[in-house]
């Protein structure tokens, strides 16, 4: 058996080779005695810059279990690659307190804390009148915390600090090595994580981290609608429809994503204000200006889901909530990395039910056929999901610092309460969706200043609509009379299913060409197909519309240059893409014959991000992108049934702009303070509509629209963070365009339907230690304002007789208690919303749940 490491110590990056901005791998024979310590090193293939010798220096100070002929250990000789990368930018900081063990937790004054890091280095400073300490500056890496207490010894605390990291605060109990006195060293890592970083990068983005939500039981649609510059609307409670929005432009203009892989092909074909909470980490929302690496062509902006990408050690996590209306949330995910062998297994799961009845304000026919006000109770509504992902790999290896193959599983199915505007109550019609499929992720450095990241993966989605009852019914559930034909929603019957299958994959390689320096490729194609069956058509002799075979491939690829200046003072970001359509179907004609429907689509879109370090946690952005969105399956080859073909749609176009500030803080003696300011443009063009007449439908490139707006987010966290306060308001005038066509006549009016003043505010009053040592108690409060806005066009009618949505302002209340033990961290949430029972419309005549009541419980290990 061969000899197998058990201790790995890190080699000291040449100072020569880090200037220069320099990787290599050194590849050493290492001789190996009968106990498994290295007694030589010798290079076989060199790297020069001082490579060499680090490598060497820190393989004589490995460890192996021994190699074995039998069960008797015997030395060894054997090849090892040492690689060299450059290091991650600095992490931040490393505060704390030093304090005395007692009831009291008195705080040690004027200890002198030192982080010594593996070569010995040493970084200082002392604790003031609060016992409170701070080392800024800290790299990643294992460090050792020394604390010396005045007049007594040393309390000693190792400490790993890792790129990204932000760690809660931990406590140790260490004895002094003098034996004088015992000491507490509580230990916080103020990293600068991954979302700090890509708020302080020149891109256009925004991102929302879900510590705090997961212990609430507010969805991620609400979460992300508390954000400035979003909008998400709900067609009823969970489970229903949404349109989310993001600076004007919606729907399919916005392109999600989980972890990089489209969302849809991840196995949430039911959309993003769906998707469990507690199985995101954080969003990153792409306003307008969308990174190559995304491989996206989206209109509007992109949002990215993120789950839980740290791979060290074994955690797990559940939770559970209940509340009104029915309402079941469930969600399970656990870890495991095997160090030795770097055999990683990850798991998650969720399994959501509602009954949605809440109460709802209709118009019932009285006993003379006159409509009359009522109040009655959803009763067809019920929405149920359930899903699974197994992800398995290896990482941190010599060819591999991460391969994950994942495979996943959901399904959910929903029904259908009335028709759009709730004026025709539905029994039985219902729809819902079965997706299934897998992905490959694999990321490596595999030269000098040159990376790869690479995902694969295919999809399966069964999509599928039954509507066959029988009965005409009424508000209250009861069966009025039977139907002359089954079906509900068109009168006439459909039972029908749709199959699509899609390959996917995208490539991202890096080139650091310097410090400061970087070129970077993208490509990700896609490729779908699709067909159906309708199982209850009028004539069964008849071919079956949905059954045609249709194809689309899409490649967006892309190349983007990097550049950092002025001592990180100045970051540019300039790209190019490349775009790539070819839709390809056989479509029925009367009569039975088919016909080739083909179409091919190219297109070249630029852009750039800029963003200039004005201070201390203050940057000036500005950037730019001549996006291009692709159109859809759906928009291309219709649905088969009402929704026609029309292989004729080009690309939606628009010039989008961002100007902003922002400006986030570190910890100050006033607390920490935080702002984002954006003022943006979007001038779209060809924008893709549905339209029709009451037998067919068919999109159409009939739209020229202008969003001009501003985004605006304050906060303010206390010190000692036991209050912290937020706000941010939306202004987007998105007015139609359009000098030709359909829409001439509307020229100059606000796109109908959108709200375009809208505002966020949250308050959250934090008490720490409150029973125990490392609990929080929290009461938050949070507030939405959207003002009134038309469903049609506004040059249209009378004011007073215009259908329109009222303006809305609806409260939320939460109280969290948080314990933190050791191994496990509990978390009590109870949490009214729509406090004021307000009636709530996202849509006009479809009304949202009033008051409810929700109680949640998360435990992690």
């Amino acid at each position: 058996m061969p000899p197998e490491l058990v201790e790995f110590v890190p080699a000291e990056y040449p100072p020569e080779a880090l200037a220069q901005g320099l990787e290599g791998r050194v590849v050493l024979l290492l001789r190996i005695d009968a106990v498994g310590r290295v007694v030589a090193a010798e290079v076989a293939t060199s790297a020069g810059h001082g490579f060499d010798e680090a490598a060497q220096d820190a393989a004589l100070r490995f460890r192996f279990e021994p190699a074995r002929r039998g069960e008797a250990a015997v030395p060894a000789r054997i090849s090892y690659a040492y690689d060299f990368h450059l290091p991650p930018p600095i992490v931040g900081a490393v505060a704390g307190r030093v304090l005395l063990p007692g009831a009291s937790n008195r705080p040690v004054v004027g200890a002198e804390v030192m982080l010594v890091d593996a070569a010995g280095r040493a970084l200082t400073t002392r604790s003031d009148s609060d016992g409170c300490f701070r080392v800024d500056g800290v790299a990643p890496g294992r460090y050792m915390l020394r604390a010396s207490l005045p007049g007594s010894g040393t309390a000693e605390l190792p400490l790993a600090v890792a790129a990204g990291q932000t760690s809660e605060p931990t406590l140790r109990l260490l004895a002094s090595e003098a034996g004088g006195q015992d000491a507490i060293i509580e230990v916080t890592v103020e990293g600068e994580s991954e979302a700090e970083r890509l708020r302080r990068s020149a891109q256009a983005v925004h991102v929302i981290e879900t510590e705090q939500a997961q212990r609430q039981s507010a969805g991620l649609g609400e979460v992300l609608a508390r954000s400035q510059g979003v909008g998400v609307r709900r067609g009823g409670g969970l489970g229903s429809g949404t349109r989310f929005s993001l600076n004007g432009l919606s729907g399919d203009q916005v392109r999600f994503f989980l972890d990089g892989v489209p969302l849809e092909r991840a196995g949430y074909s039911f959309g993003v204000a769906n998707v469990p909470v507690n199985l995101i980490e954080r969003v990153e929302v792409y306003r307008g200006v969308v990174p190559i690496r995304i491989g996206a062509d989206a209109l509007g902006g992109a949002v990215n889901l993120v789950t839980d990408d740290d791979v060290s050690g074994t955690h797990a996590a559940a939770s559970y909530q209940l509340g009104s209306f029915g309402t079941h949330r469930l969600s399970l995910g656990a870890r495991g990395l095997h160090p030795a062998s770097g055999v990683f297994v990850r798991a998650g799961g969720f399994m959501d039910a509602a009954n949605n009845d809440y109460p709802v304000d209709v118009e019932v026919p009285d006993q003379l056929g006159r409509l009359t006000p009522a109040r009655v109770y959803r009763f067809h509504d019920a929405y149920r999901a359930a899903g699974g992902n197994l992800e398995l790999g290896v990482v941190d290896r010599s060819w591999a610092e991460r391969l994950l193959v994942r495979v996943f599983v959901t399904d959910y199915a929903k029904e259908l309460q009335s028709n759009a505007v709730m004026t025709v109550p539905y029994g039985d019609a219902e729809y819902g969706a079965l997706s299934t499929g897998a992905s490959a992720r694999y990321r490596q450095a595999v030269g000098r200043g040159l990376s790869i990241v690479a995902v694969g993966g295919y999809s399966y989605t069964a999509t599928r609509l039954l509507d066959v009852g029988e009965c005409v019914r009424d508000w209250f559930g009861r069966c009025v009379r039977e139907r002359r034909q089954p079906g509900e929603i068109e009168a006439r019957p459909r039972d029908q299913v749709m199959w699509e299958h899609s390959g996917f994959g995208r490539l991202h390689l890096s080139r650091q060409l310097g410090p400061g320096h970087a070129l970077r490729l993208a490509m990700a194609p896609t490729y779908t197909t699709r067909s159906g069956d309708e199982r209850r058509q009028a004539d069964p002799d008849a071919r079956d519309p949905l059954s045609a075979d249709r194809s689309l491939l899409a490649v967006v690829s892309g190349v983007e240059h990097e550049l950092d200046l002025v001592e990180d003072r100045l970051e540019n970001i300039a790209f190019v893409k490349g775009y790539l359509q070819r839709a390809r179907s056989r479509e029925p004609l009367p009569g039975g014959m088919l016909v080739d429907r083909d179409r091919d689509t190219y297109r070249l879109g630029v852009g750039d991000a800029l963003r200039y370090r004005l201070g201390a946690g203050l940057h000036a952005k500005l950037s730019y992108e001549w996006a291009t969105r692709l159109p859809r399956p759906d928009e291309v080859f219709g649905d088969g049934v009402l929704v026609i073909a029309n292989l004729g749609l080009v690309p939606e176009t628009s010039h989008n702009l961002n100007l902003g500030l922002v400006l986030d803080t570190d910890e100050t003696a006033w607390g920490v303070w935080r702002t984002d300011v954006n003022g943006f443009l979007r001038a779209a063009e060809q924008l893709i509509v549905l339209l029709g007449n009451d037998r067919v439908f068919s999109y159409e490139n009939v739209f020229d629209a202008r969003s001009l707006g501003v985004e605006a987010a304050a906060g303010w966290t206390s010190p000692g963070r036991h209050l912290a306060v937020d706000g941010n308001l939306t202004y987007v005038d998105f007015r139609n365009t359009s000098r030709e066509g359909t829409f001439a006549d509307f020229a100059g009016d606000r796109i109908p339907n959108r709200p375009y003043l809208f505002a966020n505010a949250a308050v959250r009053l934090q008490l720490h230690e409150v029973a125990a040592v490392g609990d929080e108690l929290a009461l938050i409060w949070n507030t939405r304002y959207v003002h009134g806005f038309f469903r049609g066009w506004e040059s249209v009618g009378l004011g007073e007789y215009k259908q329109r949505i009222p303006a809305q302002r609806l409260h939320s209340l939460a109280l969290t208690y948080l314990v933190r033990g050791d191994p496990i961290a509990l978390s009590f949430t109870g949490e009214a919303q729509n406090l004021t029972d307000q009636p709530a419309f996202d849509f006009f005549g479809v009304q949202r749940p009033g008051r409810a009541f929700y109680f949640k419980t998360t435990a992690e290990f």
